[in-house]
């Protein structure tokens, strides 16, 4: 089927301006990043991607709402971008309520998007990646600074405004990498991290990912859960007013939620943390395996809930919240979650 035109796009659209802008686009068998751009010169201004340019710009735009979704998980994180760092395999934000962990490969289409709204124009920074999926979002509130924003888009404006894009294929997740026989050997390397930040490393000189390792590892490293575990965590994190760490991410982008949570709701296949400042939507009928995950680290184990879609996408980590926070809540709660064995027996 060919790919409706960017007037099509937009026709389409304005029978239909109630549906969430992922869910058009898919029904229309278009991106979202086609969406947007089928608005430029209207409603939406190409802008550079590069994320060394565009975040201090966001800096400047005080109390935001964040976003980071993947196909199954949306995290969404009101604060302020402070502390930028670049790098040269990573950059990082790392304010105390906007902790973000950006790869700029991956930040290839962007735009500053203006559309009406009842209490005046609704503002965003839409970043997409080479497909066209969304990578990371910037929404502007009534208690954002939107004076800088102006100035945002006479600096960061691209010379060519085109309302059409030219997209590559996505790239398929990775599925399990790793063989049984690779175990004795993946296990003495694990034993031997002294920090969480080791474990990338490790499985690569391993010749593993992260769901092969935890595949062939075993307990007392990875233990296979009952996915109802990720609910579980959440509702008992809240019950016990237990800080976490919630990191939720894509190719290009991993945004981390720190500290406490309190609302968990339930609603159909869907779990919700609906707190002020801080929102996150899971697919539970997306979780396909789900683990507790052992690291041994220089200061004290550390323990992990961990979720994968069907084709072994990661979706979400869920760490205690380490920073002047005693572990051993955190830890007993992820010891009592129930394993798959117990409850398939």
């Amino acid at each position: 089927m060919a790919k409706l035109a960017p007037e099509q796009i937009r026709a389409a659209r304005s029978e239909n301006m109630k549906a969430r802008a992922r869910d058009f686009a898919m029904v229309q068998g278009i991106t979202e990043a086609d969406l947007v751009a089928a608005y430029v010169g209207q409603t939406a201004t190409a802008i550079v991607a590069d994320p060394d340019r565009l975040l201090p710009w966001v800096g400047k735009l005080g109390d935001v709402m964040a976003l980071t979704r993947n196909a199954h998980c949306v995290h969404e994180r009101r604060g302020t971008y402070l502390d930028y760092r670049t790098g040269a395999f990573a950059a990082m934000v790392l304010g105390p309520e906007i902790d973000l962990r950006v790869f700029g490969k991956h930040w290839v289409h962007a735009y500053a998007v203006e559309e009406p709204g009842e209490n005046g124009p609704r503002r965003s920074l839409q970043v997409f990646d080479a497909a066209g999926d969304a990578v990371h979002k910037v929404w502007l509130n009534a208690e954002s600074d939107h004076g800088p924003w102006a100035d945002l888009l006479a600096n960061m404006r691209l010379p060519e405004q085109s309302d059409r894009l030219t997209l590559t294929e996505p790239k398929p997740a990775d599925p399990a990498k790793g063989e049984p026989d690779q175990a004795a050997g993946l296990r003495q390397a694990w034993d031997a991290m002294t920090d969480t930040h080791q474990f990338i490393g490790m499985t690569r000189d391993q010749g593993v990912n992260r769901l092969g390792a935890y595949r062939i590892a075993g307990a007392p490293y990875a233990e296979r859960l009952d996915p109802k575990s990720v609910t579980l965590t959440l509702e008992r994190a809240a019950e016990g007013q237990i800080p976490v760490m919630i990191f939720v991410g894509n190719m290009g982008c991993i945004q981390i939620h720190g500290g406490p949570i309190e609302k968990v709701m339930p609603m159909g296949p869907w779990i919700n943390v609906m707190d002020p400042r801080f929102n996150l939507h899971l697919r539970t009928d997306r979780l396909a395996e789900v683990y507790r995950v052992w690291k041994p680290t220089r200061t004290g184990d550390v323990f992990s809930v961990e979720g994968f879609a069907a084709d072994g996408e990661l979706i979400l980590q869920i760490f205690g919240y380490r920073k002047d926070t005693p572990a051993e809540p955190w830890n007993a709660l992820v010891a009592e979650l129930p394993a798959l064995e117990e409850v398939q027996a």
